[in-house]
């Protein structure tokens, strides 16, 4: 069971759904780079569940322990240990129908893969619950990549059937809406406020309905150099999709212009390269996501995901028993988000800062974490004539 991604910066994360505690493990941090707790607990609160009607009504509190690496506020180049205290479990929720599989959820794989030995209260292991370890670690590579002049954003392109706003081509009005994005705190992550209200009623009526919908999550890179990345296996889409692909619901991603390409010729999906007064290179369009044969071009990287609807219902479902070995019927029980959406928003976030810093880390060594202006200089050589 490989639960570890990355290479020169990687992250192991590990834990159960109700077990005491789930975590993280973040290796390859050089030493001397500041932490900020506070930062961190925020990013944690995007994702926790509220109890309101549009998340799951297991509400957890997931305050950040870290067990070593850090010390006076700044790495200490050791392995960053991380726990999130498990304080809200109702595993007896799951006890009259453990043998029952859930469709759409790993129940049967997981009996396949562990033979029944799996923990598989709340999920166990597979549940969207260990994702939290995964913000945790990836929020201190978040802010190292901030102080590195690299920014990170996702916000809920499309929900429910109401669409927000999309991200800006342009690298200027793309970091205005970060701006505003990183301004509206725990609220949904939409760059248009007036489809907040709609998008909320639509989740709530599917919950009613004791169903659940799904949507589109975008996310934007801004202030990567060009020349970052790998030709084939490690390219920067690979690493990305890799990153994203770890997040339980995610089905499908698409950079730029996406399968909009298959209906467009060669003329419409070239992004036509121009030079500025300061002898910058850059691109009209952005239709590529910022990348050109896996490596950064220096325009922003941009892609979205498509998120599956929440797989636990409350509609009577068609399975099979495992114990009995025949088949059954399913109303599942317990405490489920109509829609999970909205706080895998900074899920997404979080992975992309990962997938980025290995990448960074790659290219540039520590000098990206140790040095940063020294790193955008050099970086901004590759992009200039």
């Amino acid at each position: 069971m490989k639960n570890t991604f990355g290479n020169a910066l990687a992250l192991t994360i590990f834990g159960e759904s109700h077990g005491p505690a789930i975590g993280a493990v973040l290796d390859g941090m050089a030493a001397g780079v500041p932490v900020d707790e506070a930062a961190l607990a925020a990013l944690m609160d995007r994702r926790r569940a509220r109890g309101d009607g549009l998340s799951t009504a297991r509400v957890e509190a997931d305050e950040i322990c870290i067990l070593s690496g850090v010390a006076a506020g700044h790495t200490t180049g050791t392995p960053i240990a991380l726990t999130i205290a498990n304080q809200n479990t109702r595993s007896a929720d799951y006890a009259a129908a453990a043998a029952r599989l859930r469709p759409g959820h790993a129940d049967y794989t997981a009996w396949a893969r562990y033979r029944g030995f799996q923990d598989a209260r709340g999920g166990g292991h597979f549940s969207g619950r260990i994702t939290a370890g995964l913000v945790a670690g990836g929020g201190i590579v978040l802010g190292a990549l901030a102080r590195a002049g690299v920014r990170i954003g996702t916000h809920i392109a499309r929900c429910a059937g109401v669409a927000d706003a999309p991200f800006a081509c342009d690298p200027a009005a793309l970091a205005a809406q970060l701006d505003g994005l990183e301004g509206r705190g725990p609220a949904f992550a939409l760059l248009d406020g007036a489809a907040e209200a709609p998008m909320q009623a639509a989740i709530r009526a599917a919950g009613a309905a004791g169903d659940s919908v799904g949507g589109v999550l975008e996310t934007a890179v801004l202030g990567l150099p060009a020349g970052v990345g790998e030709p084939f296996f490690d390219s920067v889409e690979s690493a990305l999709a890799h990153a994203a692909f770890a997040i339980p619901a995610v089905k499908g991603i698409e950079f730029g212009a996406g399968f909009a390409f298959a209906e467009l010729r060669g003329s419409e999906a070239n992004d036509p390269l121009r030079i500025d007064g300061a002898g910058r290179i850059y691109t009209e369009t952005n239709r590529n996501a910022g990348v050109n044969g896996g490596l950064t071009n220096g325009m922003p990287v941009v892609f979205r995901t498509a998120v599956k609807p929440t797989p636990s219902i409350y509609k009577e479902q068609r399975t099979v028993d495992m114990a009995a070995r025949q088949n059954a019927s399913l109303t599942i029980q317990g405490r489920h988000d109509p829609c999970i959406v909205p706080r895998a928003a900074v899920v997404q976030t979080c992975a992309a800062a990962l997938a980025v810093g290995d990448l960074l880390t790659a290219r540039y060594g520590e000098r990206w974490m140790t040095a940063p202006d020294a790193y955008r200089e050099e970086g901004a050589a590759w992009n200039t004539v």
